[in-house]
């Protein structure tokens, strides 16, 4: 996995240097010339994102953290694989949100979290929930979540730019600044589409790591193929309301809801005794399978979070089993 490594790596040094040179665009178009202005601005935006990103899933998500009288066996299973990636246990929470899903988030390895819906308890089996959770001990042991949390930022940041510059001018202050407010805006708003973009392809790079991280804590392959499966089913029987409820969230889960009703036609083809779950044969037969994705399915791959199912669950089967 040396190449998604690098490739993560390369994102890294683009999106920052995306930054500065919009934020060093901005300054000089307004007269601002010092270079410790841009810097400290860029990272100063990138901080506060840090301190603040915790409190603000936890209050989209609606967190409720529980102690292990509550839950003992989620609290058992979340120990054993914190022991197993040797990493302190995470804090562990519910969240009252209707979507079935697992995520986890924090500012550090101390600060972790691993938080399950009340949905998905009733959905997996005891063997799939302890291969989703691994997925997400595997963001918090890669440090990837504070990654995808701070970079999220910077598409943000440069929307706001160019909705400011654009619609209202940037103040204007100096003749001729209306053309320069312009100028500022669109360039802004191209970036924050090629940012978006770079973020998607991060965020996709990182659940390939989790994933393979979940196996290499002692799950098998088609525990978390089978968890996915079932979490894409429950993510398809969910009503639009509820699915837009989550839309700003879907980074954090393991998996696109949007795409539900696409990726469940997919991936009935996988569940060859139409068991509802892929076992250990199933999933050695896609091992094999070339898969052909269409350009539609390619485009929304490159708009999602998350990487294409079909391919995600293939590159599982490649996997050895514990």
């Amino acid at each position: 996995m040396w190449y998604l490594r690098l490739r993560m790596f390369l994102l890294l040094a683009v999106l920052f240097g995306i930054v500065y040179m919009v934020m060093t665009f901005i300054g000089v178009s307004m007269g601002i010339t010092n270079f410790y202005f841009y810097l400290v601005l860029s990272f100063g935006l990138m901080f506060l994102q840090y301190m603040i990103g915790p409190k603000l899933v936890e209050w989209s998500m609606r967190v409720q953290y529980v102690g292990k009288e509550q839950y003992p066996k989620l609290h058992e299973m979340v120990e054993e694989l914190a022991r197993k990636a040797r990493i302190p246990k995470p804090k562990v929470g519910i969240a009252s949100i209707p979507l079935p899903n697992a995520f986890a988030f924090g500012r550090g390895l101390s600060d972790g979290r691993v938080c399950v819906t009340k949905g998905i308890m009733q959905l997996l089996s005891e063997n799939e929930l302890k291969a989703v959770l691994g997925h997400e001990m595997s963001h918090l042991k890669n440090r990837d979540v504070l990654t995808i949390t701070i970079l999220s930022v910077i598409p943000m940041i440069l929307y706001r730019i160019a909705w400011y510059f654009m619609f209202f001018g940037g103040g204007r202050r100096r003749e001729g600044g209306g053309a320069n407010a312009a100028l500022i805006g669109l360039v802004a708003f191209i970036f924050y589409f090629i940012t978006n973009l770079l973020v998607l392809y991060a965020s996709r790079i990182r659940e390939y790591f989790a994933d393979r991280g979940s196996v290499l804590l002692g799950n098998q392959p088609a525990w978390l193929a089978s968890g996915l499966y079932k979490l894409v089913y429950g993510s398809a029987r969910m009503d639009k309301d509820s699915l837009k409820e989550a839309e700003g969230l879907k980074a954090f889960f393991l998996n696109d809801p949007s795409r539900a009703l696409n990726e469940i036609k997919e991936l009935r083809q996988l569940d060859l005794d139409k068991s509802g779950t892929i076992d250990p044969y199933e999933l050695e037969a896609i091992q094999n399978k070339r898969l052909v994705l269409s350009f539609g399915d390619k485009l929304l791959e490159l708009l999602s979070t998350h990487p294409n199912m079909l391919k995600r669950i293939k590159q599982l089967s490649s996997y050895e089993r514990g």
